[in-house]
C-alpha cells in the first residue's frame, strides 16, 4: 500500500534521462570562451588578502565553467582567506549581481558568469566574464544594408553583452560604407567593476560632451557617441541579440527612436515593429491605477544595485506626501501566490534592475508598477510626457530625470479632488506637507493638521476590521481545557496503530 503512494527512492538513481544538448551552447576553446585565465589574473593582480591564487584554481574554474554549460547564469564567489570556491545561484534575478550573498561567506571578490544587466555594484571587487557567443558577421552585415539601405543614415550600434566581442570587426565592416555609424561599448560603471581588462570610474551622469562638441551618452552600461548638433532621437538603432529584456528596455527607454534587430541564433534581421505607444499606454493605465491605490507595498526585488536603500527612502516620502500609506516587502522571485496574500495592498511599486522592474503584472491579482510610474502618480511636479525611465537612479537626487517634491512650506495640508479615468468617480488625494510620524511603538493613532484631531492611520488594522473572515475564533473561555494526549505515530499513509497488509495476498 506504500508504494501506491510513494516512490522507493532507489529508483531515483536507477532512473535514465534523455538530455538534449543546447544548440548554442560552446563547444571549442572554453578557456577563451569564459576567460579562464584572465580571471585567475583578475585575482592575482588585485592580490585580495595578500595572497595568491592556488595553480589548482584553474582546474576549479574550468570544471565550474563546464558546469555552466548547463547552469549558464551563476556566481563564482572567491573566498581567498579560506580558499573556497562558492557557486551562487541569484534567486531575485539572473542578471543581478549577488553581492550580499557574496558577503555571507565572507568572499573577496565576485566574478559574475551569464547575462547581466551591468547595474554598478558597490560592495565588492567584481569581475564580469560574458558568454562569448559566435555571429556570423557576413550575414549580419547583409541583413543591416538590407535594413539601413540608405549609406547616410544615422544609427547606433548597441549588442547584449554576449556578442559585445564582435564590436571592432562589425564596425571595421560598416564603417567605410556608413559613415554616420555610432558604435557602442560597455562600459561598467563602478571602479570596482572590472570588464574587458578595463577598470571604469564611478559617473553620476548619463551624458557629457566631448572636447569637439560630440556627446557622450553612458546608460545601461552602455557608451556611445552622438554627433554634434545630433540628439539620440535623430539616429536607429540597431541591436544584436535576440528578444528579450534586455531589448525591451533599450525600446522603453528611447521609445522615440526606430528599432532593427538581427539574431545571431536564427540569422535574421527585421524592422521591430512592436507598438511602442500602445506600450506606453499601458503602462499610464499604471498609473491611473497607482492614483487610485491607497495602500502601496514596496517591493524590493534586489540587493545588490548600488542606491536601492535611498530610492526606498524617496519613494516613502512621496507616497506619504500624496497622503496614501506604505508597507515594504523583501522577497525572491515574485510570484501570484506571494502577492496574493495581502489583500489589503492596492498597488505595489517593484525596486529592481532595469531589466527586470517592466514586470508583465498581468496574472497578478493587483498591478505591479515601477518606480518612475509612482513618483508620476504621487509627485504633482512630475508630469507624465511621454518619455519613460526605467533606470531608478536616475529618478534620485543628482540623477539626469530627478523632479523634487514640492517645497513643505508652499504647501497646505488638504484634499484635491480629482476624476479617476478608469472608474470615472471622483477622488479624494490628501497631501501631506509633515514628515512621516516615527515612533518607537506601533500606533495606529496619530495627529492631524496639527490639531487635536485623532485619526485612525493604520489601514492594514482597518482593513482587517471590514472583512466579513478574520481567523479562527479564540473563544476563550468557551473551550473546555482538557489533557494532553498521546497522538498517532508514524506518517500519514502509514500509522503504526494501523493493522499492516499483506502484500503477498
Amino acid at each position: 500500500m506504500t508504494d501506491a503512494f510513494s516512490t522507493n527512492s532507489e529508483l531515483v538513481l536507477q532512473r535514465v534521462l534523455d538530455v538534449t544538448a543546447e544548440k548554442d551552447v560552446h563547444c571549442g576553446n572554453l578557456d577563451e570562451h569564459y576567460q579562464i585565465k584572465a580571471t585567475c589574473h583578475f585575482i592575482n593582480d588585485h592580490q585580495f588578502k595578500k595572497k595568491n591564487v592556488h595553480p589548482g584554481w584553474t582546474i576549479v574554474l574550468f570544471c565550474s565553467i563546464l558546469q555552466a554549460l548547463f547552469w549558464p547564469l551563476f556566481v563564482l564567489s572567491f573566498d581567498i582567506r579560506h580558499r573556497n570556491l562558492i557557486v551562487n545561484t541569484l534567486d531575485i534575478s539572473s542578471c543581478c549581481v549577488d553581492e550580499v550573498a557574496a558577503e555571507h561567506v565572507g568572499a573577496d571578490c565576485i566574478v559574475h558568469y551569464g547575462r547581466a544587466c551591468l547595474s554598478p555594484s558597490r560592495r565588492l571587487p567584481l569581475m564580469y566574464v560574458f558568454e562569448r557567443k559566435p555571429v556570423v558577421l557576413e550575414t549580419c552585415v547583409s541583413s543591416f544594408r538590407e535594413l539601413y539601405p540608405n549609406r547616410q543614415s544615422h544609427v547606433i550600434l548597441l549588442y547584449d553583452v554576449n556578442y559585445d566581442h564582435i564590436n571592432d570587426d562589425l564596425l571595421a565592416l560598416l564603417s567605410s560604407e556608413y559613415p554616420n555609424i555610432s558604435a557602442s561599448t560597455l562600459h561598467v560603471d563602478g571602479e570596482l567593476c572590472y570588464s574587458h581588462g578595463e577598470t571604469h570610474g564611478q559617473h553620476n551622469v548619463s551624458s557629457s560632451q566631448c572636447q569637439n562638441g560630440d556627446q557622450v551618452v553612458q546608460q545601461f552600461g552602455r557608451q556611445f557617441v552622438l554627433k554634434s548638433g545630433q540628439t539620440i532621437e535623430d539616429y536607429s538603432v540597431f541591436f544584436i541579440g535576440h528578444e528579450g529584456a534586455t531589448m525591451t528596455n533599450f525600446m522603453m527607454t528611447w521609445n522615440r527612436c526606430s528599432f532593427c534587430s538581427f539574431d545571431p541564433v536564427t540569422m535574421t534581421g527585421r524592422t521591430e515593429s512592436i507598438s511602442i505607444n500602445k506600450a506606453l499606454m499601458k503602462r499610464y493605465y499604471a498609473i491611473e491605477r497607482a492614483k487610485d491605490a491607497s495602500v502601496v507595498g514596496i517591493l524590493v526585488g534586489t540587493l545588490g544595485v548600488a542606491n536601492y536603500l535611498t530610492i526606498i527612502e524617496q519613494l516613502k516620502e512621496t507616497i506619504h506626501r500624496a497622503g496614501k500609506k506604505s508597507y515594504m516587502f523583501a522577497m525572491g522571485k515574485l510570484n501570484v501566490a506571494k502577492l496574493a496574500n495581502f489583500l489589503e495592498i492596492d498597488i505595489y511599486v517593484l525596486i529592481a534592475c532595469p531589466e527586470n522592474s517592466l514586470l508583465d503584472s498581468s496574472e497578478f491579482y493587483k498591478p505591479v508598477v515601477t518606480p518612475f510610474e509612482m513618483e508620476v502618480a504621487c509627485n504633482k511636479k512630475r508630469e507624465w510626457s511621454g518619455e519613460y525611465v526605467t533606470d531608478f537612479r536616475d529618478l534620485l537626487p543628482g540623477g539626469s530625470k530627478h523632479v523634487a517634491l514640492a517645497n513643505p512650506d508652499d504647501l497646505e495640508d488638504g484634499d484635491e479632488t480629482d476624476v479617476s479615468l478608469i472608474t470615472g468617480a471622483l477622488r479624494m488625494t490628501r497631501f501631506s506637507s509633515r514628515e512621516p510620524v516615527s515612533s518607537s511603538h506601533d500606533s495606529s493613532l496619530v495627529l492631524r493638521n496639527q490639531a487635536l484631531t485623532v485619526a485612525n492611520a493604520n489601514t492594514a488594522a482597518t482593513f482587517l476590521a471590514g472583512r466579513s473572515w478574520q481567523g479562527l475564533e479564540q473563544k476563550l473561555g468557551e473551550t473546555p481545557v482538557v489533557k494532553a494526549l498521546e497522538g498517532r505515530k508514524g506518517i500519514a499513509i502509514a500509522y503504526e496503530e494501523e493493522p499492516t497488509i499483506d502484500r503477498d495476498h
